[in-house]
């Protein structure tokens, strides 16, 4: 499964606890500078490969299905499928698709199918509530977040929780 998320400098806020009659420090400063992630899970096994690029557009997304590829079949021996929505990057007549790749579509307007979107927000919790210097810095904290993911498939896993994912 593949899917890309947006993160950015303008904040994720979650509630907090705090003393009563205090109120909680918070960031109030918005900057509009995003980072994309795009996140290839596999549902059996729980592995997360992720490609940080600085948008998404048809040319970045061959980049990333030849990045995972790579990762995921280095002999180039297996045939990978990859579950993608109907992003405009997904069905460009540009893509270019490792031989080794197919991509299975999704259904139109279902997100709901797509079952690495149920990972996003383990990603996003690693920056609520959290200030950022610069787009370096939150790009750093979301790559050692993914790092953690990717080292502990156990917690993808149980978080997909697609039967019919785990089950392909």
């Amino acid at each position: 499964m593949e899917d890309e998320a947006r993160l950015g400098l303008k904040p994720i806020t979650r509630r907090v606890w705090a003393p009563k009659g205090q109120r909680p420090v918070s960031n109030g400063k918005t900057d509009y500078a995003w980072l994309y992630v795009y996140g290839f899970a596999q549902p059996a096994t729980g592995r997360l490969f992720s490609a940080f690029l600085p948008r998404v557009k048809t040319a970045l997304m061959s980049h990333a299905l030849a990045a995972f590829a790579a990762w995921a079949d280095p002999a180039n021996e297996k045939l990978l499928v990859v579950v993608v929505d109907n992003a405009g990057w997904h069905v460009a007549k540009k893509l270019v698709v490792p031989p080794n790749v197919v991509l299975h579509r999704l259904p139109p307007c279902t997100p709901e199918l797509q079952p690495i979107e149920t990972v996003w927000p383990l990603v996003r919790e690693a920056v609520a509530n959290r200030p950022f210097r610069g787009i370096g810095h939150l790009k750093r904290v979301v790559r050692r977040r993914c790092t953690y993911l990717a080292d502990h498939p156990d917690t993808v896993r149980g978080r997909i929780g697609f039967r019919w994912a785990i089950t392909i």
